[in-house]
């Protein structure tokens, strides 16, 4: 089998699973996208070929877009691989990342010591963070706040801040909007917002 027969396979299956998941019948969706149910029952059972058009209607009526349908498998929606900067001294998971927000899970190893005034960083927006483990010491101009395990932290990022760890590395789960996300997932990096 080809690479392109398996995605072929694999696009008519997601209509099936979609319109299935929908609780609708064939006539029901070849209602929504405006084909008729033959049409449709072959498309999804292999008898015939899919055009642009059919399947960029398809895609409209269940919800989805082109590229979900046509995204080729592979592991990169199931294995999120860790990007680390030395420089920061941060292990960065990205989780998500919705537009407009990013949800990462972060290991941060810089002492609080290291963070000095120079580098304190100001965009618009709010950040949100918890501690899973560890301690991280958050400066906000001149205030220091101690954040431990188990608790959160949400404060206005048009505050000069920045992050560092007391006693070893900690771990944090956080949520950053757009402006959050390239000043403290990609800053130095080449990722996504570089």
């Amino acid at each position: 089998m080809t690479q392109d027969s398996e995605l072929d396979v694999l696009v008519r299956t997601r209509i099936r699973g979609l319109r299935t998941a929908a609780g609708w019948s064939l006539d029901e969706l070849a209602a929504r996208c405006y084909l008729s149910p033959s049409t449709l029952s072959r498309i999804e059972t292999g008898h015939r070929r899919i055009s642009l058009d059919q399947l960029s209607a398809i895609a409209r009526a269940l919800g989805t877009t082109l590229d979900q349908l046509v995204e080729a498998p592979g592991d990169d929606d199931v294995v999120i691989r860790p990007h680390y900067d030395a420089t920061r001294g941060v292990t960065t998971w990205l989780l998500s990342d919705t537009p407009g927000v990013a949800v990462a899970k972060m290991r941060l190893t810089r002492p609080e010591a290291q963070c000095t005034a120079e580098e304190l960083k100001v965009h618009p927006g709010k950040d949100w963070f918890t501690v899973l483990s560890g301690t991280v010491v958050l400066r906000l101009g001149e205030r220091t706040v101690v954040v431990e395990a188990g608790q959160a932290a949400q404060f206005s990022t048009m505050v000069p801040h920045s992050f560092g760890v007391r006693g070893g590395p900690a771990e944090i789960l956080g949520i950053f909007d757009h402006d959050g996300q390239r000043t403290h997932l990609w800053p130095g990096t080449g990722g996504p917002a570089a």
